[in-house]
């Protein structure tokens, strides 16, 4: 991994907002070279990124919904960010779940939701790549597929793998009840998006980057196209080559904390996804039948440590802006998942968590992952096969785009939410 020391990084965003000059285009807030507020612009923008004060989240979780993960405070540490509603499922003391009643939104929900196509996925592999052990990750999954009446994944038929983080289907690190759910989430997301596609979960020793970015490089070198990463910290580095595979596609979550910037998502190399809130409806008109708006706990802003890309001309930010594209995450309307590890059985979750694992099988179903280079596509292609997400904030910010929703791009839900595959 390469660290940039944090004076350095500061020092080089200075230098960068007196040298650097925005490209903009009709998607993008723009100000022109002899408007009389450029300079105050420029000056309120170095203050916004170098002053957490000028940019904050707004963000408190719901009384209804909780953590998987506990809270991580030191740097090089990674939380998973799934999302649990308390109030429904299993997650009611007492309840038990009929397969009638099963809480939350299915794969047909999303399928009609994102127009996910019904064929496809076939020979690709998505790898998921969390911390710690589940021990019931198969036979969750299996129970998962069951009820939604999706072929079988498992390791027999070769369409499921599980391996440490040294690549051996053997000696996985302790078990953790937080990230098994996290674990149980994502395969299950990745089964109601692409239920054709292999599945390999890479389970790293610990929640640091460094165990998190070799699993990343294993899931890669034992053949996964895509790489999904639900979980999220404070910035740490200007790159890391951990996470920047050429031919692959490397999918992180934004974060569920609101506004902020957060890493393995602000790397340039990977693919940083933002969370929505998704409900049945033509609310606003339209003929899609849901409505989306940009969920209050969706991770987006300004990186200060990673250069802007040459494939991202937004300019409100003078280094990677996150997020490139989004999907549902808010809990309130949450997905139905299985878990048997921590507690049984049937959840609603919601987090970046959710959408992560949901575009990486976008991915996938495209099937071409080898032609991609990293989320140039996305933002080359301004929007186009994606439906943009026009209302919602995750905070409060002088650069408002990167913390409310509007026409074109956006920080919190990008260029917008999957309408079929083609935008990938």
């Amino acid at each position: 991994m390469n660290h940039l020391p944090r004076g350095l990084a500061l020092a080089a965003l200075i230098s960068l907002v007196a040298c650097s000059g925005g490209q903009s285009g009709s998607t993008f807030p723009a100000t022109s070279p002899n408007d009389s507020t450029t300079q105050s612009v420029a000056q309120s923008q170095t203050s916004s990124i170098l002053h957490p004060t000028f940019v904050h989240s707004t963000f408190v979780l719901p009384s209804n919904a909780r953590w998987s993960c506990a809270a991580v405070l030191q740097t090089g540490k990674a939380r998973c960010l799934a999302l649990m509603r308390t109030d429904v499922g299993d997650a009611i003391p007492g309840h038990v779940t009929s397969d009638e009643s099963v809480p939350g939104y299915g794969p047909a929900d999303l399928g009609l939701a994102y127009n996910i196509p019904s064929t496809g996925g076939s020979g690709q592999t998505v790898g998921i790549v969390d911390a710690y052990d589940d021990p019931n990750a198969e036979t969750d999954l299996g129970a998962y597929r069951k009820h939604y009446k999706l072929p079988a994944c498992t390791t027999a038929n070769g369409c499921f793998e599980k391996l440490n983080e040294s690549g051996t289907p053997s000696s996985y690190p302790a078990p953790d009840g937080g990230w098994a759910t996290e674990i149980s989430l994502d395969l299950d997301m990745v089964s109601a998006a692409c239920p054709a596609c292999k599945i390999m979960l890479v389970e790293a020793n610990s929640n640091s980057f460094v165990d998190l970015g070799a699993s990343v490089d294993t899931a890669v070198t034992q053949g996964a196209a895509v790489v999904s990463n639900s979980y999220s910290g404070s910035e740490f580095a200007y790159r890391d080559s951990d996470y920047s595979h050429p031919g692959h596609v490397i999918v992180a979550a934004a974060g569920d904390d609101g506004l902020g910037p957060a890493q393995p998502c602000s790397f340039e190399s990977v693919v940083c996804i933002g969370g929505t809130s998704l409900r049945k409806g033509n609310e606003g008109g339209g003929d899609r039948g849901w409505t989306e708006r940009a969920w209050a706990g969706t991770g987006s802003g300004c990186s200060e440590t990673v250069a802007k890309p040459p494939w991202q001309h937004d300019a409100g930010c003078i280094n990677r802006t996150e997020v490139d594209v989004s999907a549902v995450a808010d809990p309130e309307t949450g997905v139905a998942i299985y878990d048997s590890y921590a507690m049984c059985c049937w959840f609603v979750y919601g987090g970046t968590s959710v959408a992560t694992p949901l575009i990486s099988s976008f991915y996938a179903l495209a099937g071409n992952a080898a032609s991609q280079h990293f989320a140039k596509q996305i933002w080359d292609g301004k929007g186009d096969n994606l439906y943009d997400v026009t209302a919602g904030n995750n905070g409060e910010c002088q650069q408002k785009y990167l913390c409310q929703a509007g026409a074109g791009y956006d920080g919190p839900t990008g260029w917008g939410t999957p309408n079929g595959i083609e935008a990938f």
